[in-house]
């Protein structure tokens, strides 16, 4: 039997028989008025599948469900009903979600990808050991934690998965049973939406219980396995942080919150350093090195509760130095392993514990700089009346005097003031505290200059930050190479970058590329963006640094990370891997210390194998010229689907697009300009993404593939497409992830939108391209099925989809009563908007 097979096997042992037990005694639960609704959500399961199948629609559907196998007739009881279903499945979700982190352990070791330990005895020669060294000594992936409401659970929710994770993990059957019954009087919800401070609380939760052990751990397996007593790399793992930081449309960040946000992560870090040498002081109880400890140990615990008071990492470090210095000289080294354990993680996290970082749009520098000269009366009103070679002398060379009391205009004045405390950040938590800065939309150099004259301006010459362009468009992407290169050739940015290491960091974002160019364009706009902007920083000197703004579903930049960088091409710098971790993909790969481990390890030996065997990722020019052919047939397509009239209203008459910024998921709007009539370059990608996949349509993740295949396949060329799968990673990579998307979408569930007189052609057109892409994904790949070479994870996605088509029922005949104008509307309203949750918590194996 193939190692595939031993793992679906195990993974219905140990994962659906478990989940089977503990859901019949779920099911049992009593709730609400309506007595016996668990018992009747299987019932209803089975009744959804087959009118579904049948093309019936959902109210007559769920109106024969309640006439034939319940006595529930008054439209109020109903609609209790379908409120006591959503609260079901919302629990379902997550149990299913405990019972499968509880196996994953157990599954893991049945995984035929190698750990990092594995990775390296695999190489054999004493040479390739030595380059495998020299890599891990400067290599680096930076996890960069957000807010983006991908997934959200509130902190007691977090607290019973995590119980309900151990006491599956031990059969703890009675524990169990008491847990369930707990979650299921336990609101899943927020009560209203939460601040970004709050957002930022809920992640903190994670670094403080998952991350500072899981990655010092990891950090002392790296060096255990890399045998060689000089290692030392602390920067192989590195954390960042965007709550608190990430104004690019939110409102609700301000530089308050940033600094708040900065002086909560000091703090919970102090409270992890006290935890621990707390748990030293137990131990190292030797006279000489017990003062020492606990004078640390009182300054830790003072530090952990109050914002005034701050220590610098030298000070910390030194004073673990000394002990270690005394330990091996007067005490025979015991306990020195616990020691270096903490002496390694203050070298990881010093005083910052994750890098804040701080995103904002391009159109807020911009009105910046223009009152700001305005003031300063080089112009009279805009920015626009300046040649752009004196324009540049001004943001590069000239120096001018900015404070917020000369402002009236209050964004201006905040902008002013988030860029000032800055620094007061690096200097409470250190520079790494908050040393990064991205601008959103950047489509030309003054994105950066801008920035660039504010820092300079406010700060002085020798600002201590990184200035990020994020390119997202097709227009950002294809101006990037001649942006970066005017930047990097003028003279006063350059002196920037060269003290900045000669190292030049470049966001490019998954999310609006997909919305804005379609799958295959985006993704391999993407890849030709890097290559460009590789070779232009090598030929300067530079260090292209790129940072990945990849979101959970494939659509945003998602599908199996490690799988992504490992099938980079030898001509896109790899000198870095930094990627932007959220919502399902922050709980669902690296939710607990198992999981972040193997997901790391796996980003560590994707980017290894690129750098040391950047042959075998060598892209020919046959292959590229095929991918340019079928990214622009795509292309086409997509922009044929994007620019029809009906392509925003469907979104907001049919699906759930409206609802979204009712929900209490996120604090940030879902449009860039919520006052505006909506439109798709201010729709955020989250709302726009997720609509999608509410109607089990998942667009953005497949559509025009299909299209640009058969085109291909129809000149003769399906051997040359089927080459290109089994030769090109980056190729079967797109493939593999848009497959998930195809095997995740459930047209029959909106079936009868075909005989709506306004959508129905406009649904045929999604399905047709649906059925097309699965089509031609299969045929080029020579699978038989979808997800193929994936079956627990195919297996893990049915479950969900099982668990879920209630609701989704639900959830569309409610949109049918509310476009019938019922009585009820109010009720069916909020309907749709808890029926969100559900559905986007079960979509966490996305990532």
């Amino acid at each position: 039997m193939n190692l595939s097979a031993d793992r679906l096997k195990a993974f219905d042992r140990s994962v659906k028989n478990k989940f089977d037990v503990y859901n019949s005694l779920f099911l049992n639960l009593p709730t609400g008025k309506i007595q016996h609704v668990g018992i009747l959500i299987p019932l209803l399961h089975r009744v959804a599948e087959q009118g579904l199948a049948d093309g019936r629609e959902p109210v007559e559907i769920l109106d024969n469900f309640f006439e034939t196998h319940t006595e529930i007739s008054t439209e109020k009881d109903r609609i209790e009903f379908m409120f006591n279903v959503i609260q079901y499945v919302e629990r379902q979700v997550v149990l299913f979600d405990s019972v499968e982190d509880a196996a994953f352990p157990y599954l893991q070791g049945l995984s035929d990808e190698l750990n990092l330990r594995d990775f390296i005895r695999s190489q054999g020669s004493e040479d390739q050991a030595m380059d495998i060294y020299e890599t891990l000594s400067t290599f680096s992936a930076r996890l960069v934690l957000t807010a983006h409401p991908t997934q959200f659970y509130p902190q007691p929710v977090l607290d019973i998965i995590s119980s309900l994770r151990s006491m599956i993990m031990n059969d703890e059957l009675n524990d169990i049973d008491q847990t369930l019954q707990q979650l299921g009087m336990t609101s899943l919800l927020n009560a209203k939406k939460p601040t970004p401070f709050q957002e930022a609380q809920n992640l903190i939760y994670y670094l403080k219980y998952v991350y500072y052990d899981a990655i010092g751990e990891l950090y002392a397996k790296i060096k255990h396995s890399v045998s060689n007593e000089t290692f030392e790399n602390p920067n192989i793992i590195k954390l960042g942080f965007w709550p608190g930081g990430d104004r690019d449309g939110n409102p609700f960040v301000t530089s308050d919150t940033t600094l708040e946000v900065a002086d909560d992560l000091r703090m919970s870090l102090m409270k992890c350093y006290y935890w621990d040498i707390k748990k030293l002081a137990q131990k190292l109880t030797f006279r000489d090195i017990d003062e020492i400890i606990s004078k640390l140990r009182l300054k830790l615990y003072d530090l952990s509760y109050k914002k005034d008071r701050t220590i610098s990492y030298e000070e910390i470090i030194n004073s673990l130095q000394d002990v270690r210095t005394i330990l091996i000289s007067e005490y025979n080294s015991l306990y020195l392993d616990e020691l270096d354990l903490f002496i390694d993680k203050v070298k990881i996290f010093k005083t910052h514990f994750a890098t804040l970082d701080i995103r904002q749009d391009h159109s807020a520098h911009r009105d910046a700089i223009n009152e700001i000269l305005r003031v300063n009366g080089r112009i009279k009103k805009d920015l626009s009346e300046l040649p752009e070679e004196i324009l540049l002398d001004i943001l590069t060379e000239q120096e001018l005097r900015v404070k917020t009391s000369q402002f009236a205009d209050e964004s201006i004045k905040e902008t002013i003031k988030t860029i000032s405390e800055l620094a007061l950040i690096q200097r409470k938590n250190g520079e790494e505290g908050c040393n990064r800065y991205i601008i959103s939309h950047a489509e030309d150099q003054y994105s950066v200059l801008f920035v660039f004259a504010l820092l300079r301006w406010i700060w002085g010459e020798t600002f201590t930050m990184d200035i990020i362009p994020l390119f997202e468009s097709m227009v950002g992407m294809q101006s990037s190479e001649t942006i970066m290169g005017k930047l990097l050739t003028n003279r006063a940015y350059r002196d920037h970058v060269k003290r900045r290491g000669d190292r030049q960091t470049v966001m490019l974002g998954f999310s609006d590329g997909t919305k804005d160019g379609g799958y295959l364009q985006a993704n391999w706009s993407i890849f030709k963006t890097k290559e460009g902007l590789s070779k232009v920083c090598s030929q300067l000197g530079i260090k292209a640094i790129f940072f990945d703004g990849r979101g959970g579903p494939p659509a945003r930049g998602g599908g199996k990370t490690s799988r992504f960088y490992a099938s980079q091409s030898n001509q896109i710098s790899n000198h870095e891997i930094q990627l932007t971790i959220q919502g399902q993909t922050i709980t669902s790969r690296y939710g607990t210390k198992e999981h972040f481990t193997y997901n790391c390890e796996q980003l560590m030996t994707a980017g290894l194998s690129n750098r040391l065997f950047k042959q075998k990722s060598r892209v020919t020019d046959d292959q590229r010229a095929l991918m340019e052919i079928l990214a622009k047939l795509s292309h086409a397509k997509y922009l044929s689907l994007k620019n029809h009239p009906l392509f925003i209203p469907y979104l907001e008459n049919k699906g759930t697009l409206k609802y979204y910024a009712e929900a209490n998921i996120g604090s940030r709007p879902d449009s860039r300009n919520p006052s505006a009539h909506l439109n798709l370059e201010d729709l955020r990608a989250i709302p726009f993404v997720g609509s999608w996949s509410q109607m089990k349509q998942n667009v953005p993740g497949y559509f025009g593939i299909g299209a640009a295949l058969k085109e291909i396949a129809d000149q003769g060329q399906l051997s040359q497409l089927q080459q290109l799968f089994n030769t090109m990673p980056f190729f079967k990579a797109l493939i593999l992830n848009s497959m998930m998307s195809l095997f995740k979408c459930y047209f029959e569930l909106t079936a009868y939108f075909a005989k709506d007189k306004t959508y129905g052609d406009f649904w045929k057109i999604l399905h047709d391209e649906y059925q097309l892409s699965k089509e031609m994904t299969l045929l080029v790949s020579g699978y038989q099925e979808l997800m193929e070479e994936e079956p627990a994870s195919k297996r893990s996605i049915n479950i969900r989809k099982q668990i879920v088509l209630p609701l989704l029922l639900i959830q569309q005949v409610a949109l049918q009563k509310i476009e019938q104008k019922s009585e009820w509307i109010s009720s069916y309203e909020k309907i749709v908007q808890r029926s969100l949750y559900g559905n986007i918590n079960a979509s966490r194996n996305s990532a």
